[in-house]
């Protein structure tokens, strides 16, 4: 096997770029081994982080060995004639198939023995001769024409999908995504089911057969009758959550929205706590100094899960929590903003509230939660700078100042209403029972002229679009395409975390992947693309083929990521584990402390939208990775996962771990091995037709989607994704619940935590074998 290794791969993220496989056969009759095909497959770029020529140092690697009992002279007769003295040497073919592998087989290497020619042969007459001559060339002749066919059929296979894809991309134009955003504004100051009925309609009209819309009860949160406030008790200063005073002119348009969705509400009278981020080492070094029950902390946003660090902050007796954005940390850190609570779906039944006696306060911590500008925080702070100098200085309270004492009231309300989605279906023509589900929102947390949920919408519509003309022309995708425009997103992605309950039993068997459009263009920054660890090469290669900045060489490397990130996508790969994929424009994190402060919902500058992406290309571009992401999702017959992706992940988490034992890494390498050597096995069928038993590949795909669900777990802290293979941030990798055991002890012991993450990798090595299994059975069928 040929396999290139870039110059200096060393170590991890080295790439292999060029694979060859070769079928062996020999000539009948001819004393020398002919390679009949050498043909070069250029499978997708696997980001391997082993050193490679360490790896494949290994003998029988190379090429098929054929080992002789005796060395016999080699005839290079143009004739091909034929040696009587001689068996003929037959073709080294694995019992796994005719490809070799990424490991070594010591059944690969086949050993022949060759009679020694007799001493004496019969002369035959020259007609004899003739004779023999002619029916080997003409033997010769039917092996090179059969030969000839056969590569012919292969190269002639259609490329029906390789056209449509183009034909799609092609469809999709800047200014088409342009004019349907200013048609989704239009709508921004209407009623959500007005919003629904309009898209259901477009999607209609563009050629989606079966287009439905689903209702869902569920309990919102809304701002009280009025704002919030809160009094500074030193100097009986009243403030609005924006820095504001209170008896101010109120002329903010933004300020109503600045509040934390499923808060509890009342009044506290207490001091304020700077709690920084709100670690577990943070809040360690708090409680050294002070009691701090009933207090009110003083939280940065970031760094954490929002969640997780509210929950700490109630397990040590915090009564209240005012959130700020450091303006060393973004650059919106001095607006006001809104959060929500609600980790996903709708918190409460309208049983639950009549159970407890009311329709109107349901909350979901028991923290008054009230988000703040970094100028208010700097007032209560007593913090000499805000977000000043050069490198910036994060904001403190100083040690020689008092704690200030303040006077917090929240009035939030909650009322259920009906949340709408809009769901629309492209049928598969194979496998219609086969999902790949693609989603943007048709809401946001600011209405009117400050929503920002067009330009998802938009770029989606544009990909049916693009998608229906070519299915008007004759075309159908292989697996079923699901077009989702949730509602309710904003407050806990509750439209999608509904209707994905109401389809968990048809989700978990049929849906292969999710697609998410949510926020498509964010800030000015470069390409990103969001993953599950088995899709990091094909947005890998979608994303070479399409970087904008490519002009001339000098390209930047692909930025792929598994994080942990919020939206609709989260149901789909927290709760059933199916593959996501989200490809946006945005400003990656340059430090830890920066992660998660997408939670907060700021108010979009309206210089920034309009000096963005003024000439749509962004948009375009998104839409045509998205869109390409899309079709090799739906088409390939191999989906396009990599389970040796899933293999690399859990290892590096564990590289540098304190808490890794030895079973955790000896499981971690078989599930590496075997991972290898079954991508070495899925590769066949995903590049050979020939290989392509569609009950087979049916299994084989079933068993590359599944490969994730092994890493669900129970009941992880407030904040975390059950799917244990993304990260908190790229700058810690580990597993994210066995830092948690480690520096929250109390929530889960360190050995329940490595028996959760052992129990994972075991059942993803299990399953990996039983694919490998599919390969065997198939072969002895053979």
């Amino acid at each position: 096997m040929a396999v290139s290794v870039p110059a200096g791969c060393r170590g991890s993220h080295c790439f292999m770029t060029d694979m060859a496989y070769r079928k062996v056969r020999a000539g009948h009759g001819s004393l020398r081994v002919r390679d009949l095909e050498s043909e070069e497959l250029h499978t997708a770029s696997m980001e391997l982080e082993w050193d490679m020529e360490k790896e494949l140092e290994e003998p029988g690697l190379d090429r098929f060995q054929l080992e002789c009992v005796e060395h016999q002279p080699v005839s290079s007769s143009s004739g091909g004639g034929m040696d009587p003295d001689l068996e003929p040497i037959q073709p080294s073919v694995s019992p796994h198939g005719r490809f070799e592998r990424l490991q070594e087989d010591p059944n690969y290497v086949s050993r022949f023995s060759r009679s020694v020619p007799k001493g004496q042969r019969r002369n035959g007459t020259c007609l004899a001769k003739y004779l023999l001559a002619g029916m080997g060339v003409f033997a010769l002749g039917l092996l090179i024409g059969r030969y000839a066919f056969t590569k012919e059929q292969v190269k002639v296979e259609p490329s029906g999908d390789t056209d449509v894809l183009e034909k799609i991309v092609q469809g999709i134009t800047a200014e088409k995504i342009q004019a349907l955003q200013r048609d989704f504004d239009s709508l921004s100051d209407l009623t959500e089911e007005s919003k629904v009925r309009y898209i259901a309609q477009r999607w209609e009209e563009l050629g989606l057969k079966d287009v439905q819309v689903t209702n869902h009860m569920a309990l919102l949160s809304y701002p009280g009758p009025t704002l919030s406030k809160i009094i500074d008790k030193s100097g009986n200063q009243c403030y609005l959550p924006s820095g504001m005073r209170c008896d101010q002119p109120f002329a903010s348009t933004t300020d109503p929205f600045a509040f934390a969705a499923y808060s509890a509400v009342g009044n506290l009278v207490a001091e304020v706590v700077d709690v920084q981020y709100g670690s577990p080492e943070d809040l360690r070094r708090v409680q050294a100094s002070a009691n701090v029950t009933s207090k009110i902390a003083l939280l940065k946003l970031g760094q954490f899960p929002l969640l997780y660090k509210l929950s700490l902050l109630a397990e040590v007796g915090f009564g209240g929590c005012l959130l700020y954005v450091d303006p060393c940390d973004a650059p919106f850190g001095n607006k006001s903003f809104g959060v929500t609570l609600n980790p996903g779906g709708n918190p409460f039944s309208q049983d639950d509230a009549r159970s407890a006696g009311r329709d109107s306060h349901h909350n979901l911590t028991s923290l008054l939660v009230q988000p703040i500008s970094a100028f208010l925080a700097k007032i209560l702070l007593s913090a000499p700078a805000m977000g000043q100098g050069r490198p910036c200085i994060p904001m403190a309270m100083p040690s020689a100042s008092a704690r200030k004492i303040i006077n917090l009231t929240i009035e939030n309300q909650a009322s259920f209403k009906t949340v709408h989605n809009v769901i629309g279906y492209l049928k598969g023509k194979t496998n219609p029972d086969r999902y790949v589900l693609v989603g943007s929102r048709h809401g946001s947390w600011y209405e009117g002229a400050l929503a920002d949920w067009g330009n998802g919408s938009a770029v989606m519509t544009q990909i049916i679009a693009s998608m229906t003309a070519q299915t008007r022309a004759g075309w159908q995708p292989d697996r079923t395409i699901v077009f989702c425009s949730w509602g309710g997103t904003s407050l806990g992605n509750i439209g999608s975390f509904e209707w994905g309950k109401e389809n968990a039993v048809v989700l978990q068997s049929r849906a292969v992947a999710y697609v998410s459009l949510h926020s498509p263009v964010r800030a000015p920054g470069s390409l990103q693309a969001t993953v599950s660890p088995s899709l990091r090469q094909l947005a890998a290669e979608t994303q070479k083929r399409h970087l904008m900045s490519c002009r001339g060489g000098g390209c930047p490397g692909p930025n792929v990521s598994s994080l942990q990130t919020p939206g609709d996508l989260s149901f789909f790969s927290n709760q059933l584990a199916v593959p996501t994929v989200e490809f946006t424009y945005s400003e990656f994190p340059k430090t830890e402390r920066a992660f998660f402060l997408s939670e907060a919902f700021s108010p979009p500058e309206s210089s920034l939208r309009e000096t963005l992406d003024p000439a749509f290309e962004l948009h375009e571009n998104i839409a045509k990775i998205t869109a390409e992401a899309i079709l090799r999702l739906a088409t390939d017959p191999v989906l396009p996962f990599h389970p040796l992706d899933i293999a690399l992940n859990v290892q590096n988490k564990l590289k540098d771990d304190l808490l890794r034992r030895q079973d955790l890494l000896n499981v971690a390498a078989s599930l590496r091995e075997n991972s290898a050597f079954f991508q070495s096995e899925v590769m066949r069928p995903a590049n050979d037709p020939k290989e392509r038993d569609p009950s087979h590949v049916r299994m084989l795909n079933d068993v590359l989607r599944d490969l994730e669900k092994s890493f669900l777990i129970p009941n992880p802290p407030p904040g975390f994704s059950r799917n244990i293979l993304y990260c908190l941030s790229s700058q810690t990798s580990h597993f994210s619940i066995l830092k948690d055991a480690l520096d929250v002890p109390w929530h889960n012991s360190v050995n329940q935590s490595l028996s959760l993450v052992s129990s994972a990798i075991s059942s993803a090595d299990k399953l990996v074998q039983s694919g490998l299994d599919l390969f065997e059975n198939v072969n002895d069928q053979k």
